[in-house]
């Protein structure tokens, strides 16, 4: 993530609704500007709330998708510069991390289940070749 203070990204997400709305005659949905400023639909969703509470952009409902329009760029500028987003990256980071971990513990769960099978197949095997021999 370049721009890491919200005004940048607030700029940055006005301006994509812009250039979109400016090459396709149509306004654009979040995906799409997300596409184009690379930014994960995660962020897209995150800086959007953020600039509809402010009324920046207002979001309408289609039949298929939700499109953006831009509502009032000016409030753009209330916004203080500088400000480091709400630790959106390290909160992501954190969740990342725990999925990771989970999925660890999964793996180590069914490794000690395929564990716990093989010895018992072994076990059986033994007790069947005792029986046999008898």
């Amino acid at each position: 993530m370049q721009n890491s203070d919200f005004y940048s990204n607030a700029h940055l997400f006005v301006a994509a609704i812009r250039v979109f709305t400016h090459q396709n005659s149509a306004p654009p949905s979040i995906d799409q500007v997300c596409r184009i400023i690379s930014f994960s639909l995660e962020q897209g969703n995150f800086i959007c709330k953020k600039l509809k509470k402010i009324g920046i952009v207002d979001v309408v409902e289609g039949g298929f998708e939700n499109r953006l329009f831009i509502k009032n760029h000016l409030k753009i500028e209330e916004i203080p510069k500088g400000k480091k987003e709400d630790k959106f990256e390290e909160s992501l980071k954190v969740f990342q991390n725990s999925r990771k971990d989970f999925t660890r513990k999964i793996e180590s769960f069914q490794a000690q289940q395929a564990k716990k099978q093989k010895d018992l197949f072994a076990e059986l095997e033994k007790q069947l070749k005792k029986g046999s021999n008898k």
